[in-house]
């Protein structure tokens, strides 16, 4: 279940390592995201023990990049998605405990100068139409 998140209510508490303005969405300048899935993201990063910055997150249903794809809008307009910026060893790290963690959706795009890991907590409740769990690349 998504809630909104300000820059005021983000519970930095909770999420330490991750802060509000990195999750907003760039066409909206929104902020739902499911308190799960960042919980799974903090778990990672704990785990991880190095910095996972975060290019997308929160996507509206109207942001370009939604609006593109062909059966609706993905897993970030749901606040369960995040693509982890990362290569090499870093990356190796990230999917190697990322199905621990929680998420179900795995992306990998390490090739040209764009690398990141896309990962996401969807599962069959969420009348997503995509398969879970699932590992893909870009």
């Amino acid at each position: 279940m998504q809630s909104l998140y300000t820059v005021e209510d983000w519970p930095s508490d909770r999420w330490p390592n991750f802060a509000q303005r990195e999750m907003i969405c760039s066409h909206s300048g929104e902020c739902w995201l499911d308190p799960i899935s960042v919980d799974c993201l903090q778990k990672l990063r704990d785990t991880v023990g190095l910095p996972l910055p975060i290019s997308s997150a929160y996507r509206s249903p109207d942001h370009p990049v939604e609006i593109s794809k062909s059966g609706g809008g993905g897993s970030h307009t749901l606040g369960q998605a995040f693509d982890v910026v990362c290569r090499g060893a870093t990356a190796y790290k990230v999917v190697s405990v990322a199905m621990d963690c929680g998420f179900t959706g795995i992306g990998v795009a390490q090739s040209g100068e764009g690398r990141f890991i896309h990962l996401d907590t969807i599962t069959h409740l969420d009348d997503f139409p995509a398969e879970r769990p699932t590992i893909w690349s870009y």
